[in-house]
């Protein structure tokens, strides 16, 4: 029972997990290193549930003032054209630009032609929530210590199309498992900065989405960690368990649906323009899983909305990922549900480990006074990762099914099909 907003903290991992080789040339474990980097976790007992939790995410605070630089990127991908935007953490300055978020001016040409460097500074890739952008808040407490003061990484968020007053210029709009733009921009950063570790991180929509990047490259992913916050992990389990319940389906689902049709308004005469969409239908929308039907079901081809949500989960993905992988949730988060959380696929693989927590709602964990937990236990890790381990002593190994079988068969966690290869 918890006591006064002290959380429980719990570890889903490998009996055998990942073994890490430190610089100084001793030895330790995946496992080791998640919980060296997590701290007690003491939230606000006034705070007492995930759905007060996440509910006080609504009382606004400005959060670390994290200054950007916008640059426009075209996608490089012929089926997934157009383009998508990515902000870069830079020194504070003093431009401002209205159609922009807060703190946030486009780089000049000039500038970024000049970005590449030959140094060796870890750098971090980040991806947000549904709906969301380089200005949230829990994203924003997550970066800012890496950073700020002091901090030695270089972070860029990867935006979702159309988000954080990006523009929409084709009709390949993002969804739960695009990640096409995330995997141009890693691509790109290994080619940009060819001495920096990159890593990456992502919340709930884009934890899902990074979670299944992570395991689509497998032993192959440019990344050397990754961590996931807040993963609906199953969607089509998430959004039944949204439905079921009165706050579930108006409060959550509702403000969800509410969103994503402003985005679609926001974005009204491209989307008229790009896609065939029916704009009339989609303002009849109230809920998440009303606007999934008529916007993800008609812009990909999916027959139902349960289709999509089973296509874009990232669950089976765990067992595809072949780099250190921390995921972070909590038990009590209403909207990234316990029951879809893939305990025994954690077990499975030695290069994932999950931390949970009895409290702290959907990407909130408020602590007394107003500040969060989440940031210590991601940048911990990092850190740890970035400046103490050797990375370049971790090899990937193959995936494979850790069970004998009667034939012999591989497992496409990916794809989520079992292939027989013979007897």
């Amino acid at each position: 029972m918890d006591w006064f907003g002290r959380a429980h903290i719990a570890f889903t991992h490998s009996p055998s997990p990942l073994t890490l080789q430190r610089r100084d040339g001793t030895s330790t474990d995946l496992l080791k290193v998640a919980e060296a980097s997590t701290p007690p976790c003491q939230l606000n007992p006034l705070l007492f549930n995930g759905h007060l939790q996440t509910m006080w995410t609504a009382v606004k605070e400005h959060g670390p003032p994290i200054h950007y630089r916008r640059r426009v990127f075209d996608a490089d991908h012929p089926t997934y054209h157009g383009t998508f935007t990515v902000d870069f953490a830079v020194d504070p300055h003093h431009d401002t630009d209205a159609s922009l978020p807060p703190r946030t001016a486009h780089f000049s040409e000039e500038a970024f032609a000049g970005i590449g460097s030959d140094d060796s500074r870890p750098m971090l890739l980040v991806l947000h929530g549904l709906s969301g952008g380089s200005h949230e808040i829990y994203l924003r407490h997550a970066i800012a210590p890496l950073v700020m003061d002091g901090g030695n990484w270089d972070v860029c968020v990867v935006n979702a199309r159309g988000c954080a007053q990006s523009k929409v210029t084709s009709g390949v709009l993002f969804n739960a498992r695009a990640t096409w733009d995330f995997r141009q921009v890693v691509k790109w950063a290994r080619q940009t900065f060819p001495n920096r570790p990159l890593f990456g991180l992502g919340f709930s929509l884009g934890a899902n989405i990074l979670t299944n990047y992570v395991g689509e490259e497998g032993e192959g992913c440019l990344l050397k960690g990754a961590v996931a916050v807040g993963n609906p992990f199953d969607l089509e389990v998430s959004n039944k368990a949204l439905q079921r319940t009165l706050l579930g389906k108006q409060v959550y689902s509702r403000v969800m649906g509410t969103n994503m049709k402003k985005l679609i308004n926001t974005h009204k005469d491209a989307v008229s323009k790009y896609t065939n969409l029916d704009y009339d239908r989609i303002q009849k929308v109230t809920f998440l899983h009303e606007f999934d039907r008529e916007v993800q079901t008609v812009t990909w081809g999916y027959p139902t909305e349960n289709a999509y949500y089973r296509d874009a989960s990232s669950s089976d993905a765990v067992l595809g990922i072949r780099i250190p992988f921390l995921a972070i949730s909590a038990l009590d988060d209403p909207i990234a549900v316990y029951d879809a959380i893939p305990f025994q696929e954690f077990t499975q693989n030695p290069y994932t480990v999950l931390l949970t927590t009895s409290l702290g709602g959907h990407l909130s964990w408020f602590e007394v006074g107003g500040g969060r937990w989440h940031p210590r236990p991601i940048c911990n890790f990092l850190n740890t990762m970035a400046t103490e381990i050797n990375l370049d002593a971790i090899k990937p190994t193959a995936n494979g099914s850790p069970h004998k079988t009667q034939f012999v068969t591989e497992f496409d966690p990916v794809r989520r099909k079992l292939k027989v290869l013979g007897r």
